[in-house]
């Protein structure tokens, strides 16, 4: 067995391959803990998005601040839910920013100056805008999809599921009120269904 494998010149043979390996597992250790910076484009446009979703908020609190005034308090209710949950949005992203090594910027959150001239009116605006509010999304996953930044995608997919849900739900809200909405019975019956919707706080993206 020993006059079968070559003596001399066996370091030379193998101290290649070995080298290789060694100065592989020092690179590996050397790049262990390193954090990849976020691209930039990604992270403004996920600013932005935190904005607007501060943005949605307000301007459910004034759809809410109108039902509340028309005496519905089961559609005041569920808007005031919507609120809550534009906010726990807008958190999630800033959290996501900042678990990211990225500070956000607040901006300036435009004044909400819609008016409404029936019950109909707020309903049609919510629907009119979770469609906008998709399109921005869209937008963020776009921007993400071409930074191959496969982390912020898999965080964006909730918001993409999330928006379907969203839009929806206004919509089935819309049809609703021109059936039953006109009708005091079915006015009040709309409004008891919307009083019985409970606030869930969102805790953590579900990456």
């Amino acid at each position: 067995l020993h006059d079968a494998l070559p003596i001399s010149g066996s370091h030379s043979q193998f101290a290649a391959p070995c080298g290789g390996i060694l100065r592989l597992r020092a690179r590996a250790r050397s790049t262990e803990g390193v954090h990849m910076a976020m691209n930039e484009n990604v992270a403004k446009v996920l600013e932005e998005q935190i904005n607007k979703e501060l943005y949605s908020a307000y301007l459910y609190l004034t759809f809410a601040d109108y039902y509340e005034d028309r005496g519905l308090k089961g559609f005041a209710n569920w808007y005031e839910i919507q609120v809550k949950e534009e906010v726990d949005h807008a958190m999630a992203m800033r959290r996501y920013l900042l678990d990211n090594d990225y500070k956000p910027t607040m901006l300036a959150i435009e004044q909400p100056s819609m008016r409404f001239k029936n019950d109909l009116d707020p309903l049609e605006a919510g629907l009119a805008h979770e469609e906008y509010v998709t399109s921005l999304i869209h937008h963020c996953y776009e921007v993400a999809h071409e930074a191959h930044d496969i982390r912020a995608l898999r965080m964006l997919d909730f918001f993409v599921k999330e928006q379907g849900e969203e839009e929806a739900n206004a919509r089935d809200m819309v049809t609703k009120m021109k059936l039953f909405g006109s009708d005091p019975k079915g006015l009040y019956d709309l409004d008891r269904e919307y009083q019985a919707r409970v606030y869930t706080q969102m805790t953590a993206l579900p990456l």
